[in-house]
């Protein structure tokens, strides 16, 4: 039962830093607003299946779409502008974080809404445990192994990882770098919206629930290293069992610490990341 919750564990940690991964390990981004793209996911998810939408369809389809459409917005009118400047970068993105926490809030007010998780749960010994938490789980694993496969062995992917490593020469041979940066956030915002939409029946959606997850994604991220996908999913493996596991033996504020406490001590271990000590040259 332990293993289970922490697989599960694992997998809401990485299908939290999925869109970050994309967004800040490959464009050098630091969006402060990635919370506040869940919360948009989870908001989308919502109010679609209270209007009627299936819930699958809500989460898997609606949240994404509805969040990559915010972020290619949010990408054409303030972030184009802002490429290679990081700190510029960061003070706009937290610009349209509390923009969106203030609509939000205006528009639904300051309250939890939320929808029942699907599939019920199952029983193994005296211990119960949801199946959609173990949906959830491969689901971040389908995305992962994805986006590997995307980066490692299309076109696409080696399109973006050019344009991302050396926009000039990119532009040289043919590539239009505004796009590929566009399409990259746009992908970013989705992955950050469909984490928002499969989170929804677990935590409930509030405006200001992005705060609770942009600091533990940023750390998983930076832990993980230049490589997005293998260090993010190493990172989410390491720092998502030791939180699991302290909260299990003491309390989630201590897990919560621990993982605070591991990230520190592997960066001090490996300044470069997991990825940059261990799997150099992984995508």
């Amino acid at each position: 039962m332990v293993l289970l919750q922490i697989a599960s564990a694992i997998g809401n940690l990485a299908l939290v830093c999925a869109g970050l991964a994309v967004i800040f390990g490959m464009m050098r981004v630091i969006n402060l607003a990635h919370g506040e793209f869940i919360m948009l996911g989870g908001f989308a998810a919502v109010l679609s299946v209270h209007a009627g939408v299936n819930i699958w369809l809500a989460m898997l389809v609606v949240a994404p779409l509805t969040v990559a459409a915010v972020g290619l917005i949010v990408e054409r009118l303030i972030m184009r502008r802002l490429y290679g400047r990081m700190v510029d970068t960061m003070l706009a993105t937290w610009g349209v974080s509390l923009l969106l926490i203030g609509l939000t809030t205006t528009l639904f007010g300051n309250r939890v809404v939320g929808i029942a998780a699907p599939l019920g749960s199952f029983r193994i010994g005296g211990y119960s445990i949801g199946a959609y938490e173990l949906v959830i789980t491969l689901i971040s694993i389908a995305i992962f192994v994805g986006g590997y496969l995307l980066l490692r062995w299309t076109p696409l992917g080696l399109v973006a990882r050019a344009t991302m490593q050396n926009r000039e020469m990119a532009a040289s041979l043919g590539i239009e770098p505004s796009r590929v940066y566009a399409v990259t956030f746009g992908i970013g915002a989705a992955l950050s919206g469909l984490a928002g939409g499969l989170l929804a029946p677990l935590s409930g959606v509030v405006p200001t629930m992005g705060v609770a997850y942009v600091a533990k994604a940023f750390i998983t991220v930076i832990t993980g290293g230049a490589s997005i996908i293998v260090g993010t999913a190493t990172s989410s493996l390491l720092l998502g069992s030791i939180s699991t596991l302290t909260t299990f033996l003491t309390t989630p504020v201590v897990g919560d610490v621990a993982l605070l406490v591991s990230a520190t001590i592997f960066l001090r271990l490996m300044p470069t990341g997991i990825t940059g000590r261990i799997f150099r040259g992984a995508p």
